[in-house]
C-alpha cells in the first residue's frame, strides 16, 4: 500500500529533469520543484551569466581607468595624457591592471613610472 510519503517522492522524468532541477536549487517557488518553472529560471540565470562575465570585464576596466586616473592626477598630469605618453614612447609595455595595482599599492613606484612617461612624452621623438 503506497502511503502519501511515498507518492512524493517519486523519480524524474529523464536525467535531462534530473540536471536542470539539481541546477534551479535554492531558487524561490516553484521554480526548485517543477521542470517546467525550474527550465525557465535556469535559461534565465545562464543568459545572465553570459552577460555578466562580460560586465565585469568592462567593470574592471572602468575600475583600473579610474584608479589610473587618481594616481596621475595626484603628480599633476591627466589620464589621457598618460596613456597617450605611453603608446607615443614604445617602451613600457605595462597595462591598465597593472598600472592601477601600482598607483593603489607602490605609489613611489607608480610615482617613478609617472616622471619617466613625462620625461619620454615631452621630448621630441
Amino acid at each position: 500500500m503506497n502511503t502519501f510519503c511515498d507518492l512524493q517522492h517519486r523519480e524524474f522524468a529523464s536525467a535531462k529533469h534530473k540536471r536542470i532541477i539539481k541546477m534551479a536549487k535554492g531558487y524561490r517557488g516553484r521554480a526548485n520543484r517543477t521542470f517546467k518553472a525550474a527550465l525557465q529560471r535556469v535559461e534565465k540565470a545562464l543568459q545572465y551569466a553570459y552577460r555578466d562575465r562580460k560586465q565585469r570585464k568592462r567593470d574592471f576596466r572602468k575600475l583600473w581607468i579610474q584608479r589610473l586616473n587618481a594616481g596621475t592626477r595626484q603628480h599633476n598630469m591627466s589620464y589621457s595624457k598618460f596613456i597617450s605618453y605611453m603608446k607615443n614612447s614604445n617602451q613600457m609595455e605595462l597595462n591598465r591592471k597593472v598600472l592601477a595595482d601600482l598607483a593603489a599599492s607602490e605609489p613611489f613606484s607608480f610615482k617613478a613610472v609617472v616622471d619617466v612617461v613625462k620625461l619620454v612624452g615631452r621630448s621630441p621623438a
